[in-house]
This record gives C-alpha cells, structure tokens and sequence, in this order.
C-alpha cells in the first residue's frame, strides 16, 4: 500500500462515519459528524494536491517544483467553514439543552403527519404541483398594486422626502424648460 491509499482509505471511512453519525437524532451526534465530514474534506484536499514542493513564491525555485497553492487556500477555507458551522451547532446543543435537558429532536405534528401519509395522499400533491406548474404566467405573488408590499413614495407625497436622486433626463426638462 502506498501513503496516498492510506490516506484515501482514511477519507473514505471518515466520510462513511460522518454521514452516519449525522443521520442521528442526538445533535451532539450530529456535530461529531459534521466534524468527521470536515477533517475528512481536508484530507481529501491534503490528497488532491500532489506531492510536496517548494513554497510557492515568485522567484523561490522553477515553477514545475512548487507546490499548487489552491488547495491549500481550499483547506484553509474548509477549516473556517468547519469552525463556524461547529460553532453555530454548539450554540444550538447548549440552547437545546437549556431548553429541554436533552439534545435529541423529537418528531412534532408535521412529521407524524407527514409519515403517516398514504400512496394517494401523496398521487394528490403531485397532481395539485402538476397544476400549479401550468399556470405560471405570473412573475411575482403580488400581481396588482393594490397588494404589492412596496409603495414607491415620490417627493410630492410626503414632505420630508427630497428628490435628489439622479435622473437620466437632461437639465432643461427638470426645470420644465423646453427640450429642444
């Protein structure tokens, strides 16, 4: 066996166990396997870049010995993405635990609703899909002004509001001169 089939061997379960830990209810589970996923994404990378070389400096050595700098800029983005999640799923455990005294997630009513569905149930929403697909001519929910959650408020309409905005019409028809 050579390094780099250890080191792929090594990725593999780390991502085998990751996956498995995070389809766990226990969000400490959870975070154990977002962190198995994101040291087996950097081995991954670490795997990716090749051999070793020189440092990749303008003028250290020719360019077929450096090493590639992606990679390494890809694990070092991996690592705070990593840290950041963890940090955000921490948070998450503690006020879970706050909260409850457990950090497992329990099945509310939708679930239950949703697991009890039956073959028909589900024949019916993709039908009620199917219609909504046909009438799509609509870009946006709010068709009419009437509805629409934003009012465009022009400087007559209130009188604090100053019209300064740059427009693209030129000076005289501003002043209400002649355009010509």
């Amino acid at each position: 066996m050579t390094v780099s089939l250890v080191l792929v061997i090594i990725m593999g379960v780390l991502f085998a166990a990751g996956v498995y830990a995070m389809l766990e209810r226990s969000l400490t589970r959870v975070l154990i396997g977002f962190l198995l996923l994101g040291n087996a994404a950097n081995l991954f990378l670490l795997i990716v870049m090749g051999r070793p070389g020189v440092a990749p400096f303008y003028g250290a050595a020719d360019p077929e010995d450096m090493s590639d700098p992606l990679p390494q800029v890809l694990t070092l983005t991996a690592i705070v993405i990593t840290f950041a999640v963890s940090a955000f799923l921490l948070a998450l455990i503690y006020r879970s635990w706050q909260l409850g005294q457990a950090d497992t997630v329990h099945d509310d009513e939708v679930d239950l609703a949703v697991r009890s569905r039956t073959e028909d149930d589900e024949e019916q929403m993709d039908d009620e899909t199917s219609i909504e697909d046909e009438d799509d001519d609509a870009t946006t929910d709010f068709i009419g002004t009437d509805t629409a959650p934003i009012t465009v408020l022009r400087h007559r309409d209130v009188d604090g509001i100053r019209d300064d905005a740059p427009t693209d019409r030129r000076s005289e028809d501003r002043d209400g001169g002649d355009a010509r």
